[in-house]
């Protein structure tokens, strides 16, 4: 098979129109593929429960006192700059962990470290870089919120194994990429409540059902090599697993928007979301790997609406 990487620089997992192409100079390419720069859907996704979490407590503050408009776009901002970095840093230590897996699988074998184009002490330093952004970002805001940050590292640290021992690696990919949930509540408040738990259970179910999506990609390297994943676990009940996480996922969202006393606006955001959810499993097929990539990545959108429903929820608030 032809490598990608020897021949043009790019992965055969990412789109090679990305424009991160057109602005880094061909040194850095390889570093912006551990990052995942090329593949801005991750970042994305961990962005949202930051987000929802942030416009969640500004919807609460919108009951309980006056709403500082500055600081909750300083937040937002904040956990953009935050979702990049340790997204890319996140990625950088998954490769190193799956370093030997990635070898194996036609879909990964192309990236930077299996590939040669990046060595091991180079992409740790490229990964400690990130982190230091990270911790940057996370140092702008309270102690209640800077430990609560500190803590979601134990979880990250497990996820890269966590396909070599269960059968739930999108659990633990949930517990990680969905802490968002509980700091953009913190951050406002200095505390958490049962609003932002409520959220964060439900991102953690959103996050194995779209997770669980991009997973069937790989199901027949991961059969070969023994990675484990609830692709290969649910099989052909995956439509039936995805009806009770995704319709999960909606009731605890609701569960949280009620808690924090949004208004309809935010009740409204859920139910497109809800739809778009009920889209995927209507039309997906376990067995198109081109589709259940396209239908994991409108899992975007399915953040937006509900981002979208909670700020307009903050303007009817304050009405």
């Amino acid at each position: 098979m032809q490598d990608l990487s020897t021949e043009t620089g790019r992965v055969a997992d990412a789109p090679s129109d990305n424009l991160a192409y057109r602005l880094l100079p061909p040194w850095l390419w390889p570093y912006a593929q551990l990052a995942r720069w090329d593949r801005p859907i991750g970042w994305q996704l961990l962005l949202w429960p930051c987000w929802w979490s942030t416009m969640l407590a500004a919807n609460a503050q919108t009951l309980s006192g006056p709403l500082q408009p500055g600081l909750v776009i300083g937040h937002l901002l904040l956990f953009l700059i935050g979702a990049v970095a340790m997204r890319g840093a996140g990625c950088t230590y998954n490769d190193l962990v799956d370093h030997d897996i990635d070898m194996q699988v036609a879909r990964t074998r192309s990236r930077p470290l299996p590939s040669g184009r990046v060595t091991r002490m180079q992409a740790k330093v490229f990964m400690v870089v990130q982190a230091f952004v990270g911790l940057v970002v996370l140092l702008q805001f309270n102690l209640f919120a800077i430990v609560l940050g500190i803590c979601s590292l134990a979880v990250v640290a497990i996820y890269p194994f966590a396909k070599r021992f269960t059968d739930w690696p999108q659990f633990f990919l949930g517990l990680a990429f969905s802490w968002g949930a509980l700091m953009g509540w913190a951050g406002a408040f200095g505390s958490l409540g049962t609003a932002p738990v409520a959220l964060y259970v439900g991102a953690v179910l959103w996050t194995i059902g779209y997770d669980t999506l991009y997973a069937h990609q790989d199901k027949e390297d991961d059969a070969l090599i023994g990675v484990r994943s609830t692709a290969r676990l649910f099989g052909d009940r995956t439509k039936a697993w995805l009806t009770g996480i995704y319709a999960a996922s909606i009731f605890f969202i609701a569960l949280s928007i009620w808690l924090a006393g949004a208004s309809w606006p935010a009740y409204a955001g859920l139910a497109v979301a809800g739809l778009m959810l009920a889209w995927q499993i209507a039309v997906v097929d376990i067995d198109d790997g081109d589709q259940c990539l396209a239908l994991f990545k409108s899992n975007n959108r399915v953040g937006l609406a509900i981002f979208l429903g909670l700020c307009a929820g903050v303007g009817v608030n304050l009405i």
